[in-house]
Formats: structure tokens, C-alpha cells, sequence
């Protein structure tokens, strides 16, 4: 038996122990949308410590696994398969339309019951729709399925028909005033109460609608909403990992996250950013949602300092530091690789694997809140003027807390085949392509187990918000 033989199976043994001790329990999860529901979870049958070795380890075996995988023809022909199913020209018309006119009238209806629907959470289409169906059912549906928000959008349906495209977009600021939109929104979700005050969610919303479509109407549609609308460019972003994709023609299908190996979405810095923003944010309200976060935000609010400033350096600062630290992973890879590429150029290069860990993160977050949830949302879409007395909520079994885990692996290890295309298309050197993925492979590693360790944790809500 020859060497590399031996070490894949070894590999592959500790791939399917790794997997099958994280599922061997009950786990808890995290839950991003604390003013819809909270939930009682149970604490981890195993020890913590060889939960989360065994995440990391997963990681690194999925990497050893990958090294082996040699063949730049046969990685060709993973990413590249591909296969088309083409629509009418009527059909495509058809859809659109009907997309343009279902968005539009939610939007409407979100402001309006906002406003004059019941101001309990459990009851107002607004809420329930905001963050069961859009923040939880939509996202999973774009990334999972196919990007269908173009022909959805509300804002750019409304844009589209006034007069737009009076100043140019300045090109320099690339996705950077999406960045900050994002952290915004995820701000106001997190800290303003709009996830139980569904009249101060109604004017949020109304809000964000005048920026966005004055937005678009100054700078044109198309450049408003590839980069700078930040609820287009979160659907943009996660949908580069979904299987179809619509096109002029009709569908196009892949493998599902193959789209992020020949990815040309991500061209520099402001791209990264988006994509490290996908994965702190669910990190974030994982964090505050959980007793330990909530615990260590009180302290230290009761040791003096105000708690919103508490929240904000610890937003912020997260962020900053789980962008340094991807940052950093390509810094050092070019000083362990004898390479003409720089620490800018390989940080794009490998950041659409980020996308893979956000959709795990997503899922291992809501998942479970979206299946909980699912008969009052099908209660709010199928009569909207008429909320139910009493609000049916799924109670879910303990299994579901293996799931999360799965997610969150199963993100990862997606990402490493991403990151390991990634690096036989830019590297000529076989040493080099599996050298290069070493240090970002680490990030990955070290992101597994600060997630792991949150959907581990009990869940609490935010103090002082």
C-alpha cells in the first residue's frame, strides 16, 4: 500500500469520527433574532473541550484530505461542471414581473401593519416577515437555491421607473458604503429594539426606503444596488453559493459553492470585507444571545462603562480583528511562499471560501428558528389583515441541535475545497497550491471553533437592550 494511500484513509478515518462524535449529543444553538423567540436548549453531552478539538480537527483533516486531491484536471472538472435549462422570453418577462409586484407589495404591507398591525411581535406581519421569512427563509432560499432579489427588490422596481444616474458612482469607494450599511442594519437589528417594536421596525424600514431609493435615483440602478445597497449586496454575496443562477437566457446549474472558485465578484479589499462581515455578524449576535455573553457584557457594563458603548468596541472591534486576522493569513503566506502574488491580491483570491463558513454560520443559526416559526409565518403570508389570537410555534426535537453542528462543519469543509481550487488556479507549483492554503486554513480553523463553541452555548437574551 503506498504512502499517500495510507494517509488518506488515515484522513478519512478521522474526517468520519470527528463527524459522527460532534453528532453524538444533544448541542444547543445560538439564536440571532431574539424578539420573535427564545429557546430553552440543553447543554452539551460531551465535553467542550473535545467538541471543539474535534471541530478544528475536522478542519485540518478535510485540509489533508484536499492536499491529496492532485489531479488539476479532475478539480477542472469539479468547479466547471455545469448545465443549462433555458426559459421563454415570455416566462422570464412573466416572473419578473410577478417577483416586481410581490415585492413591492410586502414592502407596502411591512410598513403599513408596522404601523397599524398589533405592536406584539408574535402577531405583526411586519416582524414575522422581516426576520422569519426575509432574515431567516429568504437568505437560506438564496444561497440554497438561487439569487432571485434583483427581480424581487422593492427599491429597485421603484427606482427603476423615476429618472436615475445624476452623478457617477465614485469608483474608488467600491462596496466599502455596503460594508458600513451592513454593519448598520445588523446594529439597529442587534440594539434598537426593532425585533419587538414593530411600529419602531415600520418606520426603520420607511427609513432605509427614501436612502435607498434616493440612493439609486442620484447614482443609477445598477450602481446603487451592485455597490452600495447593503441588503443587495448581503443576497449578492451569499447567492454566488447557490446551485442555479438566473440568466438572460434562463438557468444556469452547478455544484453547489462551485460559482466562488471562478468567482469574479470579489476584486478587492471592500469585497473581502463584505465577506469577513458575513461571518462576524451571525459570530456577533451568536455571542450577545448566548448567558456567557450576556454574563461578561453586565460585568463589564457594571464595572462603569455605558452598555452601548460596550456593544459598539465589541462590534466593531470584532469585526476589525476578524478582518486582520484574514488579513494576516495572506500576509504570511506570501512570506512561507516564494510567490510574485501580494498580500492584497491573495486575500481577494481566497475570499469567496468565507462565503461557504457565512452559509453554515446561517444555517446553524436559523435554521431551527425558521422551521420553529414556520406555521405563524405561513399564517401571517396567507392572511396578513388578520393576525391569529393565538400564534402557533413549533416545538422542535433535541436532534435539531446536531444539525447546527453539521452546518457549521459542512460550511467549512466547503470552504477548504474552495480555498484548495483557489489555489491550484493561481499557483503553478503544486508545493506552492497546498502551501498557500496552510495559513488560511488556520483562520478556518480557529473561526470552526468559535462557532462551534457558540452553538454549544445556552441561549440568553441581549442585557440592557
Amino acid at each position: 500500500m503506498s504512502r499517500t494511500t495510507t494517509l488518506r484513509r488515515i484522513g478519512l478515518s478521522v474526517l468520519l469520527a470527528s463527524l459522527l462524535s460532534l453528532l453524538a449529543g444533544p448541542v444547543a444553538a445560538s439564536n440571532g433574532a431574539v424578539g420573535l423567540a427564545g429557546a430553552s436548549q440543553d447543554n452539551l453531552a460531551v465535553p467542550q473541550w473535545l467538541y471543539l478539538a474535534t471541530g478544528g480537527a475536522t478542519v485540518g483533516a478535510s485540509a489533508l484530505l484536499a492536499s491529496f486531491v492532485t489531479d488539476r484536471r479532475f478539480i477542472e472538472q469539479v468547479h466547471s461542471w455545469r448545465t443549462s435549462v433555458e426559459l421563454d422570453a415570455v416566462v422570464r418577462r412573466g416572473l419578473g414581473v410577478v417577483g416586481s409586484l410581490l415585492g413591492v407589495v410586502l414592502l407596502g404591507l411591512i410598513v403599513y401593519l408596522g404601523f397599524t398591525g398589533p405592536q406584539a411581535p408574535t402577531l405583526n406581519f411586519a416582524v414575522i416577515i422581516t426576520f422569519a421569512g426575509l432574515r431567516a427563509g429568504y437568505t437560506m432560499f438564496t444561497y440554497l437555491v438561487g439569487d432571485t432579489w434583483r427581480a424581487v427588490n422593492p427599491w429597485r422596481t421603484v427606482a427603476s421607473v423615476l429618472p436615475n444616474g445624476f452623478v457617477g458612482y465614485p469608483r474608488k469607494l467600491g462596496r466599502w458604503p455596503a460594508v458600513a450599511g451592513i454593519l448598520a442594519l445588523v446594529w439597529v437589528e442587534t440594539a434598537a429594539g426593532v425585533t419587538r417594536q414593530p411600529d419602531l421596525l415600520a418606520w426603520a424600514v420607511a427609513g432605509y426606503s427614501l436612502v435607498t431609493i434616493l440612493g439609486a435615483v442620484l447614482v443609477g440602478t445598477d450602481e446603487w444596488f451592485d455597490r452600495a445597497d447593503p441588503v443587495s449586496v448581503f443576497l449578492r454575496f451569499y447567492g454566488r453559493v447557490a446551485p442555479i443562477r438566473w440568466n438572460d437566457d434562463g438557468l444556469s446549474v452547478r455544484l453547489p459553492g462551485m460559482r466562488l472558485v471562478t468567482d469574479d465578484e470579489v476584486t478587492d479589499l471592500a469585497d473581502v470585507a463584505v465577506a469577513v462581515v458575513l461571518v462576524w455578524e451571525l459570530t456577533f449576535s451568536g455571542f450577545v444571545t448566548t448567558e456567557q455573553g450576556a454574563a461578561a457584557i453586565t460585568a463589564v457594563v457594571e464595572a462603569g462603562l455605558p452598555a452601548l458603548v460596550v456593544y459598539g468596541v465589541l462590534y466593531l472591534g470584532g469585526f476589525a480583528a476578524f478582518l486582520g486576522l484574514y488579513v494576516l493569513a495572506s500576509r504570511i503566506t506570501v512570506r512561507r511562499i516564494e510567490t510574485f502574488e501580494t498580500p492584497r491580491s491573495l486575500a481577494v483570491r481566497f475570499a469567496p471560501s468565507l462565503l461557504a463558513i457565512a452559509v453554515g454560520y446561517h444555517l446553524a443559526h436559523y435554521f431551527a428558528f425558521f422551521v420553529s416559526l414556520s406555521p405563524m409565518l405561513t399564517g401571517a403570508l396567507s392572511s396578513p389583515l388578520s393576525p391569529p389570537a393565538n400564534p402557533v410555534v413549533l416545538t422542535l426535537p433535541a436532534w435539531f441541535g446536531g444539525l447546527n453542528v453539521t452546518f457549521v462543519l459542512l460550511g467549512h469543509l466547503l470552504a477548504v475545497w474552495v480555498a484548495h481550487s483557489q489555489a491550484y488556479d493561481t499557483f503553478p507549483s503544486r508545493m506552492q497550491a497546498i502551501r498557500s492554503q496552510f495559513p488560511f486554513v488556520a483562520v478556518m480553523i480557529f473561526y470552526t471553533i468559535v462557532s462551534l463553541w457558540l452553538v454549544a452555548l445556552p441561549t440568553a437574551s441581549p442585557p440592557f437592550l
